[in-house]
């Protein structure tokens, strides 16, 4: 949808075809980003999907946090969705727990810096 930068709603299956994946997985996935408000649908003629904001303003760690859930690898070191660790009873004594921290932060460097429209450009 991006590639085709605001043209008419684009259809499932022709995502699915330029994207070389499962239309029934992609429906999925689409109806996940709809619903969080990232893409818009028409039905009927002409109907398809297509973006409810331009990609230079969709940052991947948006679409990732909509997607996989948090960027965190464990939860203990999540920044939004925080959950004390059940194997650890103390973080400050976990000898894994800044190494996890500095995943975390590499990967949200990453996701932040990046938008739709950096990854269509590849």
């Amino acid at each position: 949808m991006a590639k085709h930068k605001g043209e008419d709603p684009v259809q499932i299956g022709a995502i699915a075809k330029s994207e070389n994946i499962s239309q029934k997985f992609l429906e999925s996935i689409m109806l996940t980003l709809r619903k969080a408000g990232f893409l818009g649908s028409k039905k009927g003629k002409g109907g398809g999907y297509y973006l409810r904001r331009q990609p230079e303003e969709i940052k991947m760690v948006e679409v990732m946090r909509i997607l996989e859930g948090p960027v965190s690898m464990v939860p203990c070191v999540s920044l939004n969705f925080y959950e004390k660790c059940d194997d650890c009873p103390d973080e400050t004594a976990c000898s894994v727990h800044s190494l996890m921290v500095q995943l975390r932060d590499s990967n949200l460097a990453v996701l932040n810096k990046n938008t739709l429209a950096d990854l269509i450009a590849e």
